[in-house]
């Protein structure tokens, strides 16, 4: 069974291979689903690591309907991930009504090859998974990674399995969740590709008495924080 790990970190990474992972998928920020990492910290796995590294291509929390400055961001970035010899593309794009961003999504995977590309949890937001699946295998497609549309795979098992079940050649992979305890039975149910963080906190610091850096604000999934023009304006009016 491929066991994939989602790293944050040069730390994590590395963990991720001593243990045994087959490969990782490095990001940043997983309290938002994930961003794409820098530079540096790519640069910096890939020369650490052995095993393959997939990266994670997401210029921004929130949901998955990209403007064209995003898109142009992600389609550089990777250029990056080829320039930097990294193994796999995990990304994709969403249509506002939820559908699948087919024509965005076949342009991240041409400029993607010959590296392997997921498509990622974006696929739990799609209305019609068995048709949005469908979709992907025509696209050619390496991997979906996916919970089944539920908050976790074991609650999302029995799409899992469906999927998995009418595969021509897209690998499911069983995302959210993933954890000692549940994590054989995919393997027991047929599947062959799990994917999991293994997240645990440590390096602490004392922080009594100073002002949280956290923002709620800016944690909305449905709306995108930009800089607002015209506030800006009106404030560099006031001040110059």
């Amino acid at each position: 069974m491929l066991v994939e790990v989602c790293a944050n970190s040069l730390e994590s990474a590395l963990n991720a291979q001593e243990a045994g992972a087959d490969r990782i998928e490095l990001c940043s920020e997983l309290g938002v689903g994930g961003i794409t990492p820098s530079a540096g910290l790519i640069a910096l796995v890939k020369e650490a690591l052995k095993i393959p590294v997939h990266v994670l291509v997401r210029p921004r929390g929130g949901h998955f309907t990209f403007n064209d400055g995003e898109f142009r961001t992600m389609m550089q970035d990777i250029q990056v991930c080829k320039d930097l010899g990294v193994e796999g593309i995990v990304s994709g794009v969403l249509l506002p009504d939820f559908e699948m961003d087919v024509d965005r999504t076949q342009e991240l995977i041409k400029a993607s090859r010959p590296m392997r590309f997921t498509f990622h949890r974006a696929f739990d937001w799609v209305p019609n998974p068995r048709k949005s699946f469908e979709q992907l295998e025509a696209m050619g497609v390496d991997y979906v990674l996916t919970s089944g549309q539920e908050t976790s795979s074991e609650v999302g098992l029995e799409l899992l399995k469906e999927l998995n079940s009418v595969s021509k050649g897209v690998k499911v992979i069983a995302g959210g969740g993933i954890k000692l305890e549940n994590a054989e039975q995919f393997k027991s149910d047929g599947l062959s590709a799990i994917h999991l963080s293994g997240t645990s906190f440590g390096n602490p610091i004392a922080l009594e008495g100073k002002i949280s850096m956290n923002s709620n604000t800016h944690l909305r999934e449905d709306q995108v924080a930009v800089t607002n023009l015209e506030t800006v304006r009106q404030i560099v009016q006031r001040v110059k």
